[in-house]
């Protein structure tokens, strides 16, 4: 390969970070024996939409919108229905073992934020809260503390119980100005 082609293939690449227009077979080989040395190689495309590079984009400014409270209220009976549907399917049939108790509550807290998340409600930072435990004629209080803006903010909540275990479930639903 001449230098002058040499020359327009690193400028080529320098200016639009792939490979594709190259079709010489001499780098074709190099990047072929460089991959084998290296083990692992990537090489990205301007031209294909999926791989667009994010750092490369410039930062998109949002407007103020001056809105100071919700458009619409949180649906607190749209989540206690999401609750009791959450904790009645995972934990109807389950008994009571600490090590199985500590995944559920991440993966139940999981599933209700995610299904709290698609009924789209805006502005409104979400907190889920799970505790499970035993059943054993015991009485339990539990309290929580936080900043609150009566106006806005809110929570919703479902108590479960079965023979062995019981389960109380706590959304958060505080708004973002």
């Amino acid at each position: 390969m001449s230098e002058v082609t040499k020359d327009k293939a690193s400028r080529l690449l320098k200016k639009r970070g792939s490979m594709s227009s190259v079709s010489s077979p001499d780098i074709k080989m190099k990047e072929i024996r460089i991959r084998a040395k290296d083990s692992v190689s990537t090489v990205s495309y301007v031209d294909e939409p999926s791989h667009h590079d994010d750092a490369s984009r410039p930062a998109v400014h949002m407007e103020n919108t001056y809105q100071l409270g919700p458009g619409k209220c949180f649906p607190v009976d749209a989540v206690n229905h999401i609750l009791k549907d959450v904790l009645t399917n995972y934990l109807q049939e389950e008994k009571y073992e600490p090590d199985l108790c500590r995944q559920m509550t991440k993966t139940i807290a999981e599933v209700v934020k995610a299904r709290v998340k698609d009924l789209l409600i805006p502005r409104y930072k979400l907190v889920v809260i799970i505790h499970i435990g035993q059943l054993n004629n015991q009485s339990l209080h539990i309290g929580s503390r936080c900043l609150w803006d009566d106006a806005n903010d809110t929570f919703a909540s479902f108590v479960f119980r079965n023979t062995s275990l019981f389960a109380l479930a706590t959304v958060y639903a505080v708004y973002l100005e």
